[in-house]
């Protein structure tokens, strides 16, 4: 079995949440996370756009920066960034087999009673790979929750939350005081938290979770004066002299995202690590972040792909198109079993002309047909078409109309862009 083999042979553990594993794993490794400082970044939606736009703005210091976000788009390796770029395969390798072979060794002596996870093993390699690369700083995402999740070993230098909503509740609880618990999970004695956008219940259960844990709560709006949206895009202006600046990535929630993004990195200078409000404006002027809200042009149009999995997403993908002014358009849409299929598709009922239902070459997905039953009802008045394959799915949506839209599940647009990307199409 090769390296990569084994690595998704992990998926069969699932989820598992708990740090005895994951804090035997990294001391069996020597402790690699802490020979970097860390950002720790949580949050339902927004982190991965706040962990671009801080790690652009690291690295336009001049830090040599690590990023871990997940899940990756296409390739395992995209989790694991280096100076902006997924780790070279044959890193990435060497540093996976380097950790199976201490969980093998753990495992053999007694030190693991149970195997960790494909979350806790990839965690560890992007842990490994940051201390082989000698990066000056590494911002990392959390992957579920926060109090127990795999990435919560690190001894951050600023930790920040960037929005509660609902999604994974049967891992996180059915109530935003619960989800934000989990969430805050990730506050450390003495390393400031900074907070985004949150409903009044979620804010004051952080800010209890912050008080017990003594992490000074920093509160990211506070640092904007100003902020407009044209056709979809943002531009703010932030407190202390900044210029204004136009975000690079799309939609109105991007204002809260930047917000927390700058007051994180005016956290991350006070705490040793010089940024600099050039760095800062960059980091939210040039981050990337594939597959939310990203235009690509196609042979057959333009297409917008969108991670929108959970109702919140939806909603932003739903602002987001009102806008661009380009409302409605059609929708292709594929969605796992364990998601709010509802909570998304009624938002996007005011946007779509038509719903185009696809699947997804994963257990957990929706088939075509059983999704398309489920929009039909929450949808009235709009067509609901259903194709399995998603690339005739887009092609069909795209078919006398030139605009397109393609959401839901990161495992659809993920391999869906990859797949187009290599066809020729180009992101504009």
């Amino acid at each position: 079995m090769t390296t990569y083999e084994r690595l998704f042979a992990l998926e069969a553990f699932g989820v598992k949440l708990g740090l005895q594993n994951m804090r035997t794993l990294v001391a069996a490794l020597g402790h690699p996370e802490r020979t970097y400082p860390t950002i720790h970044v949580a949050g339902t939606n927004g982190k991965g756009s706040v962990c671009a736009m801080t790690e652009r703005a690291l690295r336009a210091s001049g830090y040599r920066t690590g990023l871990y976000t997940s899940p990756h788009l296409d390739r395992l390796e995209e989790r694991v960034a280096v100076d902006g770029d997924p780790v070279a395969p044959a890193l990435f390798e060497a540093c996976a087999a380097h950790v199976l072979r201490v969980v093998d060794e753990a495992m053999a002596d007694g030190r693991l009673d149970v195997h960790p996870t494909f979350f806790e093993v990839t965690t560890a390699i992007a842990f490994e790979v940051f201390h082989r690369a000698r990066v000056d700083v590494a911002v990392i995402e959390v992957g579920l929750g926060g109090r127990f999740d795999a990435t919560n070993v690190i001894g951050p230098v600023a930790c920040a939350i960037t929005s509660i909503a609902f999604d994974h509740e049967r891992h996180l609880g059915t109530t935003l005081a619960a989800i934000a618990a989990e969430k805050a999970g990730i506050a450390k004695h003495g390393t400031p938290l900074v907070i985004g956008d949150l409903a009044p219940e979620a804010r004051s259960t952080i800010a209890v979770a912050a008080e017990a844990a003594g992490a000074p709560l920093i509160d990211a709006a506070a640092v904007l004066a100003h902020a407009t949206v044209e056709r979809g895009v943002a531009t703010v202006t932030c407190r202390g002299g900044y210029p204004p600046v136009r975000l690079a990535l799309a939609g109105r929630h991007q204002v809260a995202n930047a917000a927390t993004a700058v007051r994180l990195l005016e956290i991350i200078e006070q705490e040793g690590l010089p940024v600099g409000m050039e760095a800062i404006v960059t980091g939210l002027s040039a981050a990337r972040w594939p597959a939310r809200l990203e235009w690509l042009r196609l042979a057959g149009g333009d297409l917008l792909i969108d991670a929108a999995h959970n109702p919140s997403g939806a909603q932003a993908l739903a602002s987001y198109l009102v806008d661009a002014g380009v409302a409605p358009l059609p929708i292709v849409v594929a969605a796992m079993r364990d998601k709010d299929v509802a909570g998304m598709v009624r938002p996007l009922a005011r946007v779509a002309s038509r719903f185009v239902a696809t699947g997804v070459a994963h257990d957990r997905s929706h088939g075509a047909g059983a999704l398309a039953a489920l929009i039909a009802p929450l949808a009235p008045g709009i067509p609901v078409e259903m194709e399995p394959d998603a690339r005739r799915a887009v092609a069909h949506a795209l078919e006398g109309c030139g605009r397109a839209v393609a959401a839901g599940s990161i495992y659809f647009v993920g391999p869906l862009r990859a797949r187009l990307v290599e066809s020729g199409a180009v992101s504009i």
